[in-house]
């Protein structure tokens, strides 16, 4: 061991405390923060306070434990297997210490730490499992900071799934060689199917799916994972997003996913870009459908990671339909979809009482053909229509949506690079749309929110789209209208 490691002045360990007493003296805020975690084990509370908070009254009517209406004696302490001192007053804190250690009582004193034999961690609870952090009463803000990015790792589910693995340790045992068999059959049950349908909420199936890795521990069970990346911010990624990236052993992501983002994945897992831009496909969709097919046969964890949402323009449901004929499991998890990101962007609000309480999700090349498609009534209506997509085709799609009698003043907003810091926002009319053909400097995804509650976003921070318009852009209105 190096001698420079620094030594720990307060070792952890887990005290068994089950049906065991513990006291706490205390009637105000420090005494119901101190039950309130101590709640969350089986121990019998036992609460002395003589002018109890109706807050501290009320959590010990909920949580059964008993309430000793009277001052502080030390009777009060025996038979207890710690004490706290939560009264807020330093004599009487001390007081209690004191009597504790006479009577072989090992007691903490809240936000006293000269007078405690142990400190309080800040707790991750997924019992059975559980996660203490301590720093020996130096930074409990610190702490909980820690506490609190460690939950966000943790699925809620990981409890009923430790408490579903106790039920196969002793058959593990016995049918599986220590070593590597072992090893391969916990990280499945732990990582794989079992732990997906007990995070699902389906413990029956859990113990099914551990009973078939049991019986044939050398089966690969492969899994593909459809995940929404967000419009771009790695830190819109959802939780669970950032669980299975840390989990994947083989990450397939496109051209719009920023570097960011797929670096969140496991530093070790292998990255495969599968396009997409606008005229470059470095795959095609039938490409891809095979390779997630041929991964999953492989036993292969798989996060596809696609930009925004995978149910928003990000042809999920052939990759869905092509793992179901497959017999692979897969699951969809949902992401930021562009058209939300935009519109906090414009800090605007998509749906407004009194003025549209409907949305279109669109793309600008929906509106290419020779018909007007069925939401064209919603737009005149007014709904509020986010295009994705849409510069090449701005034009057409204002003079279609105007040609169906959307009025050429309706409020536009335009986002390219939505969530991230260099986005670029303009602000204008749905007679001012067109000037976006015009922006080659506009490389970024580019999105456009269509409708009367654009008129409520915030455009001080925004461009004019009207300074880019131009005399072609004036003619396809002058033709529009004639």
């Amino acid at each position: 061991m190096p001698h420079d490691l620094p030594k720990l002045n307060a070792f952890p360990v887990f005290m068994r405390v089950e049906d065991e007493a513990i006291v706490i003296v205390g009637d105000g805020e420090e005494a119901l923060a101190k039950a309130r975690l101590l709640g969350q084990s089986s121990a019998r509370l036992r609460i002395i306070a003589p002018e109890a908070s109706p807050e501290l009254l009320s959590w010990i009517a909920a949580n059964g434990a008993a309430h000793v209406a009277q001052a502080y004696a030390r009777d009060h302490l025996e038979g207890a297997v710690l004490a706290f001192a939560a009264s807020g007053e330093e004599g009487l804190d001390r007081r209690v210490v004191e009597d504790a250690r006479a009577l072989g009582i090992k007691a903490n004193a809240v936000d006293r730490p000269e007078l405690c034999d142990f400190f309080t961690p800040a707790l991750v609870n997924r019992a059975p499992v559980a996660v203490a952090i301590g720093t020996e009463g130096a930074g409990p803000v610190l702490a909980q900071m820690i506490r609190s990015r460690i939950d966000r790792m943790l699925p809620p589910s990981l409890g009923s799934l430790a408490a579903l693995a106790v039920s196969f340790r002793e058959a593990a045992e016995r049918l599986l060689p220590k070593g590597a068999p072992r090893r391969r059959f916990w990280r499945e049950f732990f990582e794989g199917a079992p732990a997906r349908a007990v995070a699902g909420g389906d413990i029956a199936a859990g113990h099914e799916a551990a009973s078939g890795l049991l019986a044939n521990p050398e089966r690969a069970f492969g899994h593909v994972a459809l995940v929404g990346a967000g419009p771009g911010a790695e830190d819109l990624l959802t939780l669970r997003a950032q669980r299975l990236l840390m989990e994947a052993d083989v990450i397939l992501y496109d051209a719009l996913v920023p570097e960011a983002v797929v670096a969140m994945g496991r530093r070790d897992a292998e990255r495969v870009a599968v396009g997409k831009r606008k005229g470059c496909h470095s795959k095609t969709q039938a490409e891809i459908n095979a390779l997630l097919v041929a991964l999953g046969r492989e036993g292969r964890r798989v996060v596809r990671l696609k930009s925004g949402d995978p149910l928003v323009f990000g042809r999920a449901g052939e990759e869905m339909a092509a793992l179901r004929d497959a017999g692979i499991s897969y699951e969809v998890v949902p992401g930021v979809t562009a058209a939300f990101a935009a519109a906090a962007d414009f800090e605007l609000p998509l749906t407004l009482r009194g003025v549209t309480s409907s949305m279109v999700f669109t793309t600008g090349h929906d509106l290419k053909g020779g018909s007007l498609p069925d939401w064209a009534k919603l737009a005149i209506s007014g709904a509020t229509v986010a295009v994705y997509m849409g510069r090449s085709v701005a034009a057409e799609v204002a003079g279609r949506l105007i040609e169906a009698g959307l009025p050429p003043d309706t409020a536009v907003a335009v986002v390219e690079n939505a969530s991230l810091a260099e986005r670029r926002r303009f602000h204008g009319t749905l007679a001012d749309l067109p000037a976006l053909e015009q922006r080659h400097d506009l490389t970024g995804p580019v999105m456009t929110i269509i409708g009367d509650a654009v008129a409520g976003a915030r455009f001080d921070r925004s461009e004019p789209l009207a300074a880019h318009r131009n005399l072609a852009v004036e003619r396809i209105f002058e033709g529009s209208h004639a």
